[in-house]
């Protein structure tokens, strides 16, 4: 028992035994390489031969780009012939980083903590690599990943977002990345199944040529309503629904539609009292609510309609599904990313194609002209592009969807040469 209670009481003074230490903070100095901190993912453990200089560690440094350094340990027992190399701009090391590093070093005969940072603030990560022979297949973590620069930009600002955000902002952040992830999903899902059914269609091929020009929104060629020729569910995705309720809003308040919204949507406000089913009503009012930001969004990037969309609220998660959609990823000299001819007309579809929803398939192309400050000509043009037919009904033209959708042929101009 006494020697029981002797070790016992060795075990507490060990535990309460504290050291006193002097922090040191040495900065990185550019004639001394700071220290370098790998790690072995593979599992091998370096610690298993206790015997002096078991491996060999070389640095390598690029002299014109001193950020680029690659770490190389080589086991010297045995007839070992695999390398461990781990590099600061391949794999893993080029994501961003968010956090720097440092490394502790504790020398307890002067009672001293040294901070040191690491080279680079990089971890290396030490990959086998047989000597004397290059990878044919690399694993995805080790490869060097060229990513767009839209796509580094929107994970920088990701990443700060997490960090320094608003809940509301992350949040809505997190929603806009499902709601893409789920599309993605969706038409993953829908090609498998096309794909186990699918049936050679000679007349599809026949005019391949003519569809891929078309810059319209998704549609079933094989539709047999009109609403199910362009669905809906395609153009407003299911997420989007909640922040479409300003219409409705005003509409359930008593209020009459103000007069920022556009033509089209004033002049159909009146027509949600006409629904005795709630859920059509609501409907109809998301559908006007989305066609008038398409509207006020097409504005914002043009001279003579900035003025009516400069004070309208855009929600923000259609900020970004309608920069997605109708911006390119460059920007002009001014530093502003602009609506191309081609995503402008392929705007103008979407427009249309939501007001032959909001009409039930027969709409009078005024309004929408007017809103678009174009010429009901010109509207009727877009609208036989998508696979309309033109009605007469007394003096008005209304435009029609019949199925299953039929475009009209692409036609090209051949250019005569000048007559001498």
């Amino acid at each position: 028992m006494a020697d029981d209670d002797e070790q016992q009481t060795h075990t507490k003074s060990k535990k309460r035994k504290k050291l006193h230490l002097t922090t040191e903070t040495i900065p990185e100095q550019p004639s001394k390489m700071a220290p370098i901190v790998g790690y072995f993912p593979s599992g091998y453990n370096p610690h298993e031969d206790q015997s002096e200089s078991s491996h060999k560690v070389r640095v390598y440094q690029n002299k014109q780009r001193q950020h680029r350094m690659e770490l190389v340990v080589s086991p010297k027992h045995g007839s070992s012939k695999v390398d461990f190399v781990g590099t600061s701009y391949k794999g893993e090391a080029t994501t961003p980083q968010i956090c720097t590093y440092a490394l502790g070093i504790v020398d307890k005969e002067t009672q001293t903590l040294k901070i040191v940072p690491v080279a680079c603030n990089k971890i290396f990560r030490l990959e086998p690599r047989v000597r004397g022979m290059e990878s044919a297949v690399k694993e995805a973590s080790t490869m060097s990943r060229v990513e767009p620069a839209s796509e580094v930009r929107m994970n920088k600002m990701n990443d700060l977002r997490n960090l320094y955000g608003t809940k509301k902002d992350i949040a809505r952040a997190k929603k806009m990345e499902t709601l893409r992830f789920k599309e993605d999903a969706e038409a993953q899902g829908d090609l498998e199944k096309q794909i186990e059914d699918v049936v050679v269609n000679k007349e599809a091929l026949e005019s391949a040529d003519s569809h891929t020009d078309r810059n319209t929104p998704a549609y079933n060629i094989s539709a047999t309503k009109p609403e199910e020729a362009y669905p809906l569910e395609k153009i407003i995705l299911s997420g989007e629904w909640d922040y479409l309720f300003d219409v409705y809003g005003r509409f359930k308040k008593g209020k009459s539609a103000k007069d920022s919204y556009a033509s089209f949507v004033r002049h159909r406000f009146h027509s949600l009292s006409d629904f005795e089913n709630e859920k059509e009503r609501k409907t109809l009012a998301r559908i006007l609510s989305y066609i008038n930001h398409l509207i006020k969004f097409r504005d914002r990037d043009s001279m003579d309609g900035y003025s009516s969309a400069k004070d309208h609220k855009l929600p923000s998660i259609l900020i970004h599904r309608f920069a997605e959609l109708f911006k390119d990823p460059g920007k002009d000299d001014r530093g502003r990313s602009r609506i191309s001819n081609e995503k402008s007309d392929l705007l103008i579809n979407y427009i249309l194609v939501l007001t032959l929803h909001a009409d039930g398939f027969r709409t009078d192309p005024t309004d929408i002209a007017k809103d678009l400050r174009m010429t009901t000509g010109k509207i009727r043009s877009y609208y036989q592009l998508l696979g309309c037919k033109f009605v007469r009904d007394s003096t008005a033209l209304y435009a029609t969807l019949p199925v299953p959708l039929k475009f009209p042929e692409m036609r090209y101009r051949r250019r005569s040469g000048r007559r001498n």
